[in-house]
């Protein structure tokens, strides 16, 4: 599977870790968000990273783009790409390490004075200096494998939820990248159209994709992931398989979390 093409994975799987955090620490004032978080995600794997409201989940998708810059710890991403939060990080190290991943949003994040295919071709263009026909190409396909094709000149406004984060999935994918990471994708969608958004993602999951995805949809987390890493009070709590944090976790913080939210529904 080659780089140059973005409809396959940028990474093949294979075995050894893709990405590893190591001591990752985050700080909002006097609050710590993040207690020496350590994480491993090996090429071609999904890692969903559940937890209550405010575990630091996001904090830590955010630091693995450099959304936030962890205030100690170190992410590297294969064996080219390292950073050490705990001195100071040049804008050149911050640069690669955003190089290697691409963030799908809650609320999509579109640009509203943009069509779609202007939305997908933003950063292959403008932050990655790709050739805009190149670029323009590459969107179209992608558009069309999410059955998109005829909204390429379609403004967000004209497209329903489940549309724009598909839009979102495409614009992430149009960037190469090695990593996809997800932050709560469907959240923001009305319930009928949550099932569209999540058939994208496990597709992406067969093709071989590395993905790191924050969800607090437990069933899609049990069919789409190969671990799952519970967060609580800005540490994890508990991590591995889902037949056993989801069927049989081990600790009883992890078993009160999945308890309560499986009562809801």
């Amino acid at each position: 599977m080659s780089r140059t093409d973005p409809t396959t994975p940028a990474v093949p799987a294979a075995d050894g870790a893709l990405l590893t955090v190591a001591g990752l620490r985050k700080s909002f004032g006097d609050h710590e968000v993040l207690r020496s978080i350590d994480l491993e995600v090996h090429a071609g794997q999904v890692v969903a990273l559940i937890g209550p409201s405010g575990s630091g989940k996001t904090t830590v998708l955010r630091s693995l783009n450099g959304l936030e810059i962890p205030d100690a710890g170190r992410i590297g991403v294969g064996g080219d790409v390292t950073v050490d939060f705990s001195r100071s990080v040049s804008k050149r190290e911050l640069g690669r390490l955003r190089d290697c991943s691409a963030m799908v949003f809650q609320h999509y994040n579109l640009f509203p004075h943009m069509t779609v295919i202007q939305n997908v071709i933003e950063g292959p263009v403008h932050v990655q200096g790709r050739p805009r026909a190149e670029a323009v190409a590459d969107a179209e396909r992608l558009l069309a494998r999410v059955g998109l094709a005829e909204k390429r000149d379609s403004y967000p406004f004209e497209l329903s939820g489940g549309q724009q984060q598909r839009v979102g999935i495409v614009r992430a994918l149009a960037m190469r990248p090695r990593i996809l990471l997800f932050d709560e994708p469907t959240s923001a969608l009305d319930p009928e159209l949550v099932g569209e958004v999540l058939a994208v993602i496990k597709e992406l999951s067969d093709e071989g994709w590395t993905m790191v995805i924050v969800t607090h949809e437990l069933g899609f987390a049990r069919e789409v992931a190969d671990s799952i890493v519970f967060m609580d009070g800005g540490v994890v709590v508990e991590q591995g398989t889902p037949e056993v944090v989801l069927g049989a976790p081990r600790e009883e913080r992890t078993r009160q979390f999945v308890r309560r939210l499986a009562n809801r529904f």
